[in-house]
């Protein structure tokens, strides 16, 4: 549940690749420390053992004891040394296999970008460099390791011998007989093995720490949203029909969050306005964005949103998908600050297609059925939207139809098939907002037509946000917003802005908005 509650700036952070690391091997790591040393003569079983045999050897001769106790102080020593030697090699050792699993995951995803550059070489070159790091750090922790126990060997067999010739000694002396020798002798070897185990396992919670460490490092309290870990956390705790306490979310600042209801009810009836809103990202934080933003987006109506690169239209789209939060002004749906909203409720508000769609690896029907991931979506209701956007048709001449498989990132489908999936799904979600992000732009001139005819029956009724580049997508919107350096610069229909001779005016003649 955890990565699910992070706030987005630690997905803006943290590489693909280094998060899959952490998934697999240091949690792994966490794992296997603690399965190897349950169910195999480490641990626990290794430290009773030594204690027991320690009791056992006094018991038979306080002479001779004493030098097994210099063994135990020895070997202690030398593991304290290590493990303070070791630790930042165990901790390098596993970010050089994160590094490698992110270089091999985004060759992988960019497979088509590295062809088309022949970027072969290059990458296989980064991945030679990655991978002698990763030997030459597995090497130096072996050698490591290989001192560690070497050096343990050594201090054992000189503590039997010192052990050999005092018993001996007192074995002649008639000090001690020779039945309590051999037993001394047989107790010695178990104490032996036991303090191997013991060392082992130490060497084991080494990796650990290191794994714990670049675990703590990446998973910060700070980062966790509690909006969204609220609303997760009470609908886990609904559908298990039990409290479900994950120590997660701030209480008391949830305290203040409205119903779903009430959430569902503003969206439907109230404008969306954007007051004196500035931001920057948080990885960016120099950087204004977004500078006293003004923009009321009426309820039921379609505003557009155009304006140059840079200009601050996507930003507005994650701030309105909650992705962030504003620096300074506030987001109002019906005067309601959404703030007071968790952001699970939101995002049932508010439905999203970009310019380039994200589809699973999962069959068509799956993807459009992801429009509502919780609840159980019939047949017909996929096939319903998928008409609504013009997909059906290009389905059911797919081999499986509504069963083929995309493929990663919907690979096996072109750009215009893929928008189309995502506007089914969007579609399906019947959301009171509506967002579209360039959400026509993939499409050729009739595939647009009849998407844009969907879109088109799809907003009637809805709060609708457009952000396009095209004339066509964008001159029958009820008002046409133009940002520019973080404001909004001018506002008008697509009339009144071309016979203003400004900022909109200027984009058209030059073809930065391209009529159809």
């Amino acid at each position: 549940m955890l990565f699910a509650c992070l706030q987005m700036v630690f997905f803006d952070r943290h590489k693909v690749g280094e998060l899959t690391g952490l998934l697999t091997s240091d949690l792994g790591t966490l794992k296997s420390v603690i399965s190897d040393n349950i169910s195999r003569d480490r641990g626990l079983r290794a430290l009773s053992e030594i204690m027991g045999t320690l009791c056992i050897l006094f018991t038979l001769s306080t002479e001779l004891a004493p030098v097994l106790g210099l063994l135990m102080v020895s070997v202690s020593v030398l593991v304290a040394l290590f493990k303070r030697s070791t630790v930042p090699t165990f901790k390098s050792y596993g970010i050089v296999q994160a590094r490698i699993s992110d270089c091999a995951s985004e060759t992988f995803s960019a497979i088509r970008t590295v062809r088309s550059f022949g970027g072969e070489k290059r990458q296989i070159s980064m991945f030679d460099n990655l991978a002698l790091a990763f030997q030459n750090s597995g090497t130096k922790l072996g050698v490591l390791k290989s001192a560690n126990e070497s050096l343990t060997r050594v201090v054992v067999y000189v503590s039997l011998m010192a052990l050999y010739i005092l018993g001996g000694s007192k074995v002649n002396a008639g000090k001690l007989s020779v039945g309590t020798m051999a037993s001394f002798i047989g107790y010695t070897f178990t104490l032996t093995f036991a303090v191997q185990g013991a060392v082992n396992t130490l060497g084991d919670l080494r990796g650990t720490f290191a794994s714990i460490e670049r675990i703590n490092s990446i998973l910060s309290a700070e980062d966790i949203d509690d909006s969204l870990a609220y609303g997760l956390a009470k609908e886990l705790e609904d559908s298990n029909g039990g409290v479900n306490e994950n120590g997660t979310a701030n209480k008391h600042y949830m305290s203040a969050l409205k119903s779903s209801k009430s959430c569902s009810n503003l969206a439907w009836s109230g404008d969306i306005h954007l007051e004196d809103v500035h931001f920057s990202y948080p990885l960016r934080s120099d950087v204004e964005i977004l500078n006293g933003l003004d923009l009321t987006i009426e309820c039921g109506k379609i505003t557009a949103l155009v304006g140059p690169s840079g200009a601050g239209k996507s930003t507005v789209v994650q701030l309105l998908a909650r992705y962030y939060e504003p620096t300074h002004g506030r987001i109002t749906v019906a005067g309601e600050d959404i703030r007071v909203f968790d952001k699970r409720e939101w995002s049932r508000v508010v439905s999203l297609v970009n310019q380039d769609p994200v589809l699973f690896s999962v069959s068509v029907g799956e993807n459009i059925a992801y429009g509502l991931p919780d609840d159980v979506v019939s047949k017909d209701e996929i096939i319903k939207a998928a008409k609504a956007a013009n997909a059906h048709e290009f389905i059911v001449s797919l081999p499986q139809g509504y069963d083929t498989l995309v493929g990663e990132r919907g690979s096996l489908l072109s750009g215009g098939q893929r928008q189309r999936i995502a506007i089914a799904r969007a579609l399906l979600k019947n959301s009171p907002i509506l967002i579209l992000d360039e959400a026509t732009s993939a499409l050729d001139t009739t595939s647009e037509r009849l998407v844009q005819e969907a879109l088109n029956h799809l907003m009637k009724g809805r709060t609708s946000l457009v952000i396009a580049h095209r004339l066509s997508t964008v001159q029958n919107a009820h008002r046409i917003a133009v940002c520019s350096d973080g404001k909004i610069a001018e506002l008008g229909t697509h009339a009144e802005l071309v016979s203003r001779g400004g900022r909109y005016a200027s984009l058209v003649g030059t073809q930065r908005l391209a009529f159809e």
